[in-house]
């Protein structure tokens, strides 16, 4: 009687007849016959909740749910136990299926043990439909399998890392190689990225690795300053997934499942011999899953991406980011900063000797500021052990000296001796 009561509340929550009959453990038919006499008697949950055992058997008659046999009570038993041992490194499925066969003779086949197992995994983890907002987020991740290089000459071969990022909305995907998940790599692909997209979303949701996130927290995650500068020039926001939770950027993982089955199994069986080349056969297949219509639907990723999302995206920057290394340094005392890659020096106003400031320095500019202020930038140079100065950085006494030049002093004389 209870499980009818069960029949009938999940009806009147909008459940439909498969899922009462997975959660009531439960036939179709009987589940339907039910039903049927439920809205044939018109009557409500509440009238059926009030009723006792008596009056329900009374009023449903001797139709009673077809019970499950023995091996069902038992095998639902070992589910807990089977989820915790899924979370030690190594074990699967296939592994605890043939584990179970032998210690119940009566077992059920692997089909039947994946179908149940399923059921019951659904039930205890249920998921959340998200629905994504237009131009809202665009997901990053890593695929865990890499892809190779072979060296022409010594036949080397190099693995790459795969960049993988995808909009929530339209699920338009971008691929890309990169040598590796450092800092200059990992934002060169969010550049691209944003140039393959054509324009950028309000956030950008990576993964909690230390090129993007320097300390994992649930609450506010410390993002890495490089990649803080990058959000700043595209004028988006960064929010990571939190940590050993996948379901935050499920979206992305389904997508790294698909690159391995759409574009790995035609990329792996190539040589190639160096990135540009690996890429431009991804972008290839690549252009292809974007334009290929989803199952069951008469639209694309890039048709959504055409009607829905393009013109949500906020516009790129005149100019791209240019990644640029930093590092921190001590003025020295005659108002000049060493940048140890290059062990060159920089000239910073006199007023912060002593003081320690940061560099950032790309190809070709270096900039020293100090507190959030740029207090000197200059053009880079590469030529070790020389001096880079601005005129005006020098304290008053210095400036007079650097005014000591021959030809002034030459003139300085003639005019006296013209006297």
């Amino acid at each position: 009687m209870s499980r009818i009561r069960q029949i009938i509340r999940f009806h009147t929550q909008g459940k439909s007849k498969k899922e009462i009959s997975k959660l009531t453990s439960s036939s179709r038919n009987t589940v339907k016959k039910y039903i049927h006499k439920f809205i044939w008697e018109q009557l409500t949950y509440e009238q059926i909740a009030c009723m006792s055992d008596h009056q329900l058997q009374l009023l449903f008659g001797q139709i009673e749910p077809s019970p499950k046999d023995q091996r069902f009570d038992d095998l639902q038993a070992l589910f807990p136990h089977i989820e915790k041992r899924l979370k030690q490194k190594g074990m699967t499925l296939q592994l605890l299926f043939e584990q179970y066969r032998k210690d119940y003779p009566s077992a059920y086949s692997s089909t039947q043990f994946y179908k149940y197992y399923r059921e019951y995994a659904r039930r205890i983890h249920p998921s959340m439909h998200i629905e994504h907002k237009a131009g809202d987020k665009l997901y990053i991740d890593f695929a865990g399998e890499k892809l190779s290089l072979t060296d022409p000459e010594t036949g080397e071969i190099r693995e790459v890392e795969v960049f993988v990022a995808i909009l929530g909305c339209s699920q338009l995907t971008y691929v890309e190689t990169v040598y590796s998940q450092q800092k200059q790599d990992f934002i060169m692909a969010y550049v691209n990225a944003l140039a393959y997209f054509g324009g950028v979303p309000a956030a950008i949701v990576p993964d909690n690795l230390k090129s993007a996130v320097t300390k994992s927290s649930r609450y506010e995650p410390a993002i890495n300053d490089t990649f803080a500068d990058f959000a700043e020039h595209y004028n988006t926001a960064i929010v990571p997934a939190r940590a050993y939770r996948p379901k935050d950027k499920a979206l992305v993982e389904g997508m790294v499942k698909i690159v391995y089955r759409s574009i790995y199994t035609l990329v792996c069986e190539q040589v190639f011999t160096s990135l540009g080349d690996l890429n431009a056969c991804i972008r290839t297949v690549l252009e292809e899953l974007n334009n290929t219509p989803f199952k069951a639907r008469d639209y694309s990723r890039r048709d959504q991406f055409e009607q829905l999302e393009r013109s949500v995206l906020h516009p790129l920057p005149v100019l791209p980011y240019e990644f640029k290394e930093q590092l921190m340094a001590t003025v020295m005392k005659n108002g000049y900063v060493c940048l140890a890659v290059d062990k060159h020096y920089y000239s910073v106003p006199y007023r912060y000797i002593g003081v320690k400031v940061k560099i950032l320095y790309n190809s070709t500019i270096v900039e020293i500021c100090h507190r959030y202020e740029r207090i000197a930038v200059h053009r880079r140079c590469l030529h070790k052990y020389q001096y880079t100065k601005v005129q005006e950085h020098l304290a008053p006494a210095h400036r007079y000296l650097e005014d000591w030049q021959p030809e002034k002093l030459i003139e300085k004389a003639r005019g006296y001796m013209n006297k």
